[in-house]
């Protein structure tokens, strides 16, 4: 087996063999390695403090057609940029473009001997970096294959093999996000898993569960994100609000609104929602007629009207009365049922992920 090249070094004797400043960018013009000798260009100084090219300095690439040569091209000085007079050689391996190799010269000083070498270094560079991103895919296959198991449920050998292949703690413990946020593991359905150590947040899955509760964590992402499309207004909207809606996602498929209150079925019959919309929204006011008044954006005569109306269609009034939270929650049942069954949930890669393991926060 041939053992990997160390990057670095190759990196640093060719900046002390050039006498210059050299580094290797990926695609995106992110630094992957690099060797400074003496003084930099404001560019150069950016690229490696910030992590990123100014899009003026990006547009070089393109202007002198960078990505397309096949040796080493002398790029002169663009001040408008704050960029020196270099040298650029693309790193690319099986023909494949991976990154750009740059060495600053702003005085001109090296010599056609030593562009060989220049070559040479951007092939290894190459070689080195499609090996890194063919590792990186085959963990991140391994990755969802043991996150698909946790998500089929408690599964403690996928827990700890996957504990060990994103070298993470063996209590390590997650949180779902719902809509996905960067930085996690991306499920396909709009949600992203994180693992925390700190600095735990209001996620959607609420507090957070052990690996081995991924699939638990993500039901209670889910009917969060259900809970909301049924017109619930939590606040964060996390599983560890829902407060009385919790009794909603839990209740058995064999208990129906009209189990609760035949009410709920009544109102739904009508050729319009708003009756039931008017109950709701009347309701969830604790039947403060001028709150709910101003939310509908209905006069209070036209509200008063409705309110006879469903008290004659249901029996109930919903100013007083116990009946009323009866019907409440057959409300919050049939609307929570109608939004629909929650989305499947495999996985899907994140493209800003790192291909190591998701944020710790």
């Amino acid at each position: 087996m041939v053992e990997p090249v160390d990057m670095q070094m190759v990196i640093d004797r060719l900046a002390q063999e050039v006498g210059l400043s050299v580094l290797v960018e990926d695609r995106e013009q992110h630094p992957v390695w690099w060797s400074t000798r003496g003084a930099v260009d404001g560019t150069r100084a950016k690229t490696i403090l910030d992590r990123h090219v100014d899009p003026v300095a990006a547009a070089v690439v393109q202007r002198f057609r960078l990505s397309q040569a096949t040796a080493p091209v002398r790029v002169p000085a663009v001040p408008e940029a704050d960029m020196w007079a270099r040298w650029c050689m693309p790193v690319r391996c099986d023909g494949r473009m991976l990154g750009l190799l740059w060495v600053l010269d702003p005085d001109g000083v090296l010599d056609e001997a030593a562009l060989p070498s220049l070559v040479e270094c951007a092939g290894l560079a190459g070689e080195a970096m499609a090996g890194s991103a063919e590792s990186a895919e085959r963990q991140r296959r391994r990755r969802d294959a043991l996150l698909g198991r946790l998500l089929s449920g408690r599964d403690e050998e996928a827990a700890r093999e996957l504990a060990r292949l994103e070298n993470l703690p063996p209590d390590a413990r997650v949180q779902v996000e719902a809509p996905p946020r960067p930085g996690g593991w991306e499920l396909a359905g709009g949600m992203s898993v994180h693992v925390v150590r700190t600095g735990v947040r209001a996620a959607a899955s609420g507090a957070p569960l052990p690996l081995l509760e991924l699939a638990e964590a993500v039901r209670r992402a889910t009917a969060v994100r259900r809970v909301a499309a049924a017109g619930a207004r939590p606040t964060p909207a996390t599983w560890d609000e829902l407060g009385a809606w919790r009794l909603i996602v839990e209740a058995p498929a064999s208990v129906t609104p009209a189990d609760l209150h035949p009410g709920a079925e009544i109102l739904a019959q009508g050729q319009r929602n708003e009756l039931t919309t008017t109950a709701r929204v009347v309701l969830d006011h604790g039947g403060e007629v001028a709150a709910a008044a101003r939310e509908l954006h209905v006069h209070r005569t036209t509200l008063y009207y409705r309110l006879d109306r469903i008290t004659e269609l249901t029996g109930v009034d919903l100013r007083s009365g116990l009946t009323r939270t009866n019907l409440q929650l057959a409300l919050w049942l049939a609307a929570y049922r109608s939004a629909g069954e929650p989305e499947a949930t495999p996985l899907r890669h994140l493209s800003n992920d790192s291909p190591v393991s998701p944020s710790r926060r």
